[in-house]
């Protein structure tokens, strides 16, 4: 089935495609949190979906793109999505610099604010990555069926794996490292869902979340301050599933709908597959941290989107400088606003003192 084609509008398939560069922006952007503007970053976002992610999904997905016709394999976004947007994160971060607070000890290191609210995230993109993987088809065939498993045993050998790992080198268990696993895992099979047996996913998964837990420090020693981790799962991760499809990849599984015809990774004897693999992973990652930079710097010089927040205003925190919203607070209007939990606010209150009061 082909969008356009009458089964499938072609309105239908523009909006379902629309979000790939809507999250892969998302993933990158994140990486400035706590220091970056908005106004300008969705301003980055812009003009890097237009020259950074769209020039590389027409590589990997068009039947011209010369990715594609060199003979990589991405089946939902391993390239354009996760490896274009970690490689983004790590440039962005680079030219924003790191938080006026960052850790200055060796072992020092953020943690997350509410580890519920990771884990409810957590679980809403994992729901969302089964329509993703699978909607790429466009079609509900045996395949399909790959695919939607193949997913969701990535994620779990991924999370278990990386539980494990945390429960040896710190001795407890952790609800966001069991996230950040299943994340890892989504990245990792993203490329190869509908190319592999079951079996390969779970070794994908295994692997990807090892690597980058094992990884998970690459940032600091890098002495960039990236907030999400954007870099280590996504960008590494998705290099390492990138990899792992070239030696996984299935002739079978890629044959189940009757339409796609590939010749496999090592486990089919096609050794060639594994170059394709990293040419394409190269030829983004350059591609992406390279202009990347140029936009962060041309942006950053335009009148008034300067890239990151002055001193003080990082200091009272993005919440208030940028939306003016924080939880628990309400503005000076002392005579329409109820305060919440019997707290109150002095009417002339600065933003500093209310960060210093929530």
């Amino acid at each position: 089935m082909l969008a356009g084609s009458g089964t499938i509008p072609e309105i239908l398939y523009f909006i379902f495609t629309l979000f790939f560069p809507v999250c892969t922006v998302q993933i990158f952007v994140g990486a400035i949190a706590e220091r970056g503007r908005l106004l300008p970053s969705l301003v980055v976002g812009f003009i890097w979906t237009t020259l950074v992610y769209c020039p590389i999904a027409y590589w990997v997905w068009s039947g011209n793109g010369w990715l594609n016709n060199l003979g990589s394999l991405d089946f939902a976004g391993g390239g354009p999505v996760h490896i274009a947007s970690g490689i983004a994160s790590l440039s962005y971060s680079l030219f924003i610099g790191k938080r006026s607070n960052s850790p200055k000890r060796g072992n020092a290191k953020y943690r997350p604010q509410n580890p519920a609210t990771v884990f409810i995230g957590t679980t809403l993109i994992w729901f969302g990555w089964f329509a993703f993987n699978s909607g790429t088809g466009l079609a509900v065939n045996l395949r399909t069926a790959y695919i939607v498993a193949n997913t969701h045993i990535a994620a779990c050998s991924a999370c278990a794996t990386w539980i494990a790992l945390d429960r040896i080198f710190t001795g407890r268990f952790s609800i966001t490292g069991a996230c950040e696993g299943a994340i890892a895992g989504l990245v990792a099979i993203t490329p190869s869902c509908a190319y592999v047996a079951p079996w390969a996913a779970f070794v994908s998964g295994m692997i990807t979340a090892a690597v980058c837990r094992l990884s998970h420090k690459v940032t600091h020693y890098l002495n960039i301050d990236d907030t999400i981790e954007a870099f280590n799962l996504h960008g590494i991760g998705g290099i390492v599933g990138g990899i792992l499809l070239g030696f996984f990849a299935s002739p079978k599984v890629a044959a189940l709908d009757g339409a796609t015809e590939i010749e496999g990774g090592w486990v089919a004897h096609h050794y060639v597959q594994l170059g394709h693999q990293l040419a394409d992973i190269c030829a983004i990652c350059l591609w992406s941290f390279v202009l990347t930079y140029i936009i962060c710097f041309c942006v950053n010089y335009i009148p008034g989107l300067h890239l990151r927040l002055k001193p003080e205003e990082e200091q009272a925190g993005c919440d208030m400088m940028e939306i003016y919203e924080i939880g628990g607070a309400y503005d000076d209007e002392p005579e329409t606003s109820t305060p919440i939990f019997g707290q109150s606010f002095e009417e002339n209150a600065t933003p500093t003192d209310l960060s210093d009061k929530v």
